[in-house]
């Protein structure tokens, strides 16, 4: 083979390794260009994630936040209107109070009263013997109908007439001062408590305590007029 043949085709095998080293170049380049190009867009939606990641906890936050404030107003609300209540509620039992301090006024319609009450005491108790304890101011209004009041008793509860001792030693607070139902000191405003002779049956029958039975029976119903 001639010279000139032998280099004509090195010069072609150079022409083909050239190509081909440049189309593998080019397949390496635009393999590693699209390989960037997912990686750039991975990233892209990962930082997308976690923006909305972090909108969604922060939109979060400012909704708790928002339901607490309401909440807590709603709460601040409702202790408003309970105070309010609680507020008419001793108010009118302070006018009950109140009233209480002035039955006793009427001599004919308290001594009426309180046979009544000791009457209904003794059928309550159902003892043969007991021991009646009243304001000392009280004490010879008592004494002027516990006759009658044991007499009347026999009869309803159709049993012997009972023992009633009257204490002479123990009395039960006085009216309060002034007639003034914000005292910080014990009072009565009248009625009688009654005692088994072992002291183990008490019942507590003054006006103060059946006013104290009463409100604490209707306070559902009081509140829900208050709301209405």
């Amino acid at each position: 083979m001639k010279d000139a043949d032998v280099s004509k085709q090195i010069q072609q095998m150079i022409r083909f390794i050239r190509q081909e080293a440049e189309e593998k170049a080019n397949e390496i380049s635009v393999a590693a260009e699209e390989e960037f190009n997912i990686e750039k867009l991975q990233l892209l939606e990962a930082e997308k994630r976690k923006i909305r990641q972090e909108y969604e906890r922060k939109a979060k936050q400012v909704d708790v936040r928002k339901k607490i404030e309401y909440s807590m107003q709603l709460n601040a609300a409702r202790l408003k209107v309970l105070q309010a209540q609680d507020e008419m509620v001793n108010s009118m039992k302070d006018d009950a109070k109140k009233a209480l301090l002035r039955v006793s006024n009427d001599k004919k319609a308290y001594k009426k009263l309180v046979k009544d009450i000791i009457v209904q005491g003794l059928i309550r108790m159902k003892e043969p013997s007991v021991i009646l304890r009243c304001r000392e101011g009280d004490r010879k209004l008592i004494e002027s109908v516990l006759e009658e009041a044991k007499k009347e008793y026999s009869e309803k509860a159709n049993v012997q007439s009972p023992t009633i001792t009257l204490d002479t030693r123990v009395f039960l607070p006085s009216p309060p001062k002034n007639n003034s139902v914000d005292s910080n000191e014990p009072f009565c405003s009248g009625g009688v408590v009654l005692a088994s002779e072992d002291g183990k049956i008490v019942l507590e029958n003054s006006l103060d305590a059946r006013l104290d039975v009463i409100f604490r029976q209707k306070l559902p119903e009081i509140r829900k007029r208050l709301l209405s």
